[in-house]
């Protein structure tokens, strides 16, 4: 995959909707020089109800769309297809980097962390299959992790209600867990939801300046700047890169959102519709 050809190949990121653009967001702004394909499954969103099975079915399909589309690198920017597909994918595409959102978030956590009394707030599929507790236990085994679902979050940051009154204390009600002396106070958090990093600001001044904040799609974006570079892979031409934005329902509704998690105006017009159900392995 070094050929000197190669780098100018996209990268693939796929999300079961819109919050994986805040990982695409990141991507964009560390290495503007790279061609990037989203694909948004809005027809199935969201991935955290459904099984594991189902999911990793529906990341194999959104892998193959890309991959069709000859893409030099696969970024799953969604917690709860990283937490079961990346393993399967890995192995389904040996030949091309795979890379998901919670290694490089355990990874920042773990850096990060003084206390070593760590927590995670996500989707309450993603909390309730621990991966992100397991993967900072891996990495540091004497951590104390605590995690708590703030699903609420999502709808917060899809409606673009970022800041404000209300929307204070509705992230106060949501964190209140992390304030109890039930356990040792946390000195890091990771935003374990792609959704969540468009929330930053008010989650910070919320849990206050002795908590570090772990933005795993700015944590992705360097992971996969890393692993490029590692690889021989970098676009480092002077032309910026292309973006590519394809939906499975919805594209009307997904350039609306979208405004939230992207820095730049996506119009409807320019979103592809595509099937991508009838891809099996």
């Amino acid at each position: 995959m070094s050929a000197s050809g190669d780098v100018q190949l996209p990268i693939g990121v796929f999300d079961s909707g819109v919050g994986g653009l805040t990982v695409l967001n990141a991507i964009r702004q560390r290495l503007p020089n790279e061609n990037l394909i989203y694909l948004g499954d809005t027809a199935r969103v969201p991935y955290g109800t459904k099984s594991a099975l189902s999911v990793t079915r529906y990341a194999e399909q959104a892998a193959k769309a890309l991959i069709e589309r000859n893409v030099k690198m696969l970024v799953i920017a969604c917690n709860t297809a990283s937490a079961v597909a990346i393993e399967p994918l890995q192995y389904l595409y040996p030949d091309i980097p795979v890379i998901g959102v919670i290694g490089p978030g355990a990874d920042a956590s773990c850096d990060a962390t003084q206390s070593q009394h760590i927590g995670v707030i996500a989707t309450e599929g993603t909390v309730n299959n621990q991966a992100y507790q397991n993967a900072i236990l891996e990495r540091l085994p004497s951590a104390s992790v605590v995690a708590h679902p703030c699903s609420l979050f999502v709808a917060l940051a899809e409606e673009g209600w970022h800041n404000g009154d209300l929307v204070k204390q509705i992230v106060e009600a949501c964190l209140e867990p992390f304030r109890h002396v039930d356990h040792p106070m946390i000195d890091t958090l990771v935003l374990g939801c792609t959704h969540f990093p468009a929330l930053k600001g008010v989650i910070g001044e919320v849990m206050g300046d002795a908590v570090s904040l772990v933005d795993s799609a700015e944590i992705t974006a360097r992971a996969v700047a890393d692993r490029l570079q590692i690889d021989g892979l970098l676009n480092i031409g002077a032309v910026k890169g292309e973006v590519q934005f394809l939906v499975t329902d919805g594209p009307t509704r997904f350039a609306r959102v979208a405004q939230h998690f992207f820095s730049d105006p996506i119009p409807a017009s320019e979103i592809q519709l595509v099937d991508i159900q009838h891809f099996a392995h």
